[in-house]
């Protein structure tokens, strides 16, 4: 996702009372409605009858087992427990919510044409490295299967194969814990949640789920991840009190700090392993900072630098630093929520780019020993309740002396300005700041994303400014 589209989508057109949410759905709702009809009532038709719970565990069930009008295939979403119209939600044609459900259809759209075509495929849509992510055959888990390729990302990519629980979890007395026991994902749990997401949000190990140098080079969009944003984007349900007593009241800091650090463990996970670090004779190019390359080229007698000077980067001048987004924010993180491990993990990053500049075994042997310390944060920050304030004193973090001249390449600040709306989000929501106040500098949140709007007109200087303003903004509301 380019900086264009996340200003689109994570905008302030507004916050609600459960959070952030996108208001092109309120407007779409209606058309999304009418669209999702047709297919939703032929699901109900075709829908299975309840599957008995000794069906094999592993099998994958696909939508229409779903959609029946007493499950979640309804137009409305007033269900007395779940909304029940969480099918038509992830139908929605033209919004971010209806994302996954468009998924495998992309793939046949003039771009991926092009796409595959320059990377000497026949189409995009029978391609197996397109697949593994656009599709839910990947994530099918080796059993029976039962799915449309044409559903894209379905429900069971994200909840797993339903075989083992479909009955069982709209039994009366049912309960979350017993549903997982049964092979549900607990999606809930920050942890399982980042995990899962990051496989095609990022890249995993598995053939077909990772965006390499190449692809990019197709035309691939370039990747960028936030796990608090994303699941908002991306929810279907409702996080009231129901939600609430089953699941647990939902910590959207908690979560964007997990993913934060998850994040920087995959990274380092596909950097340490040999099949993803290079390619031929070149190294993985989707490590590095993008701009550390493809800016202009001086070479004339009164060349400039092209580099900023990184105090957390102890690097030689020319040589390509690592894409750093996730490094800097878990920075801001520890900081508040792991104070006594921040030091540390400070020290494990610069010894990681140092390592870098030394030959790959001396950079595999830090990035193992940061992602050690990532794998701390992250298990603290799963245990421990964050909310409004740890909210605050984050977004404080990422401007103070420690972490804001690291802000000095395009992909940290476009994760900083999406953790900074992230995280006033998380405000609104726990109630620390009101609708109308935060709506009342989304000026200052719009100059932010407007820093990184243009890659080729980044500025890192000017990005520092204008974030140090969107903060001073967040920390006078009261």
């Amino acid at each position: 996702m380019g900086a264009e589209q996340q200003h689109s989508v994570t905008g302030w057109s507004g916050i609600v009372a459960q959070g952030r949410a996108v208001p092109a759905r309120m407007v779409a709702r209606a058309a999304a409605a009418l669209s999702a009809l047709a297919l939703t009532v032929a699901l109900i038709i075709i829908a299975p009858a309840a599957q008995s719970n000794t069906m094999q565990a592993g099998a994958h069930l696909g939508v229409a087992s779903c959609a029946g009008s007493t499950c979640h295939g309804r137009m409305e979403g007033d269900g007395a427990v779940v909304r029940q119209d969480e099918i038509a939600r992830w139908q929605e044609p033209s919004t971010p919510a209806g994302a996954h459900s468009r998924a495998f259809a992309v793939l046949s759209n003039a771009r991926s044409a092009t796409i595959a075509r320059n990377l000497g495929l026949p189409n995009a849509a029978s391609a197996p490295m397109c697949l593994g992510c656009h599709s839910s055959a990947a994530s099918a888990e080796g059993g029976t299967f039962r799915f449309q390729q044409a559903d894209g990302v379905d429900c069971e990519t994200c909840h797993g194969p339903a075989g083992g629980w479909i009955a069982s979890h709209y039994e009366v007395g049912a309960s979350h814990a017993a549903n997982v026991s049964r092979g549900m994902r607990p999606v809930d749990q920050p942890r399982t949640r980042a995990a899962l997401c990051l496989d095609c949000h990022y890249g995993s190990t598995n053939d077909g789920q990772v965006v390499n140098h190449r692809m990019m080079a197709a035309g691939h969009p370039r990747i960028a991840f936030e796990l608090d944003l994303f699941s908002t984007l991306q929810a279907h349900h409702s996080e009231d009190a129901d939600y609430a007593q089953r699941k647990g009241a939902p910590d959207h800091v908690q979560l964007w700090a997990v993913g934060q650090a998850m994040a920087l463990q995959r990274s380092l996970a596909l950097f340490q392993d040999s099949r993803r670090a290079s390619e031929g004779v070149f190294p993985e190019f989707t490590f590095f900072d993008c701009h550390s390359c493809h800016r202009r080229i001086f070479d004339q007698a009164t060349a400039v630098r092209t580099g900023v000077n990184n105090p957390a980067r102890p690097i030689a001048e020319g040589m390509p630093p690592y894409n750093d987004e996730n490094m800097i924010m878990l920075a801001a993180a520890a900081r508040v929520a792991a104070p006594a491990l921040a030091d540390r993990y400070d020290a494990r990053v610069r010894a990681f780019h140092t390592g870098l500049g030394e030959g790959r075994a001396s950079a595999v042997s830090a990035a193992r020993e940061l992602s050690a310390v990532a794998g701390e944060l992250a298990d603290i920050f799963a245990a421990t309740p964050m909310g409004a304030a740890a909210a605050r004193r984050m977004v404080a973090a990422m401007a103070a002396d420690a972490i804001r001249p690291r802000f000095t390449d395009y992909e940290g600040s476009v994760q900083a300005v999406m953790g900074v709306d992230t995280l006033l989000g998380a405000m609104v929501s726990a109630g620390d700041i009101t609708v109308g106040a935060a709506a009342g500098i989304r000026g200052d949140i719009n100059l932010a994303y407007a820093a990184v709007r243009d890659p080729n007109a980044y500025s890192p200087r000017d990005f520092q400014a204008a974030l140090g303003r969107a903060v001073r903004s967040i920390g006078a509301l009261r």
